[in-house]
């Protein structure tokens, strides 16, 4: 899989803190298309956060399973998967935690129109949205410098995740398939 990117503190005009034997996790994102050409972002409301929908992956999931998961959870929709995008790195230095995030396209087969959201998305106000491919990266970048804290993430982490995903975006839109 192709290199995305790296996020780190500084991305986010933090001191940047090198992490040390760091506490990791592996994850997967999806850019999902539905037949208008949208693409699905997560909308925390409490939070004013727009992300990508994905997630962690799960002990003896493999990328592709956790995908598909992720996004019938998160998004209600049954996936065929297109293609690989890449893979980014987030190195959160203050709490020493590395996280690498492999991003698939998607098209949407079926929507079910039923989330299978955790209590904590339940709690942040998570709606899923549709935009076309520019919006989205739009309503991500302007989520930036308005975001809340909620008692599960602080703004520091969420400005990590907003960093993240506006450069998986913006790879998107610069991609030559």
């Amino acid at each position: 899989m192709n290199f995305i990117g790296r996020i780190s503190d500084s991305d986010i005009g933090e001191k940047e803190v090198i992490c040390e034997n760091p506490n990791t996790r592996t994850a997967v994102r999806v850019i999902l298309i539905n037949n208008d050409n949208k693409i699905a972002i997560l909308h925390k409301k409490n939070k004013n956060e727009y992300k990508l929908v994905g997630g962690g992956v799960d002990e003896g999931e493999d990328y592709e399973e956790a995908l598909k998961r992720e996004t019938l959870e998160e998004a209600g929709c049954k996936i065929e998967i297109l293609n690989e995008l890449g893979y980014i790195e987030e190195y959160r230095g203050k709490m020493n935690f590395k996280q690498t995030s492999y991003v698939y396209i998607a098209k949407v087969i079926e929507d079910t129109k039923v989330l299978h959201l955790t209590q904590k998305e339940i709690d942040e106000g998570s709606e899923i949205c549709w935009f076309e491919p520019k919006e989205a990266l739009n309503k991500i970048c302007e989520c930036y410098n308005n975001i809340k804290p909620s008692k599960y993430s602080s703004i520091y982490s969420t400005k990590i995740i907003i960093k993240r995903d506006m450069c998986i975006l913006q790879k998107y839109l610069e991609r030559k398939f």
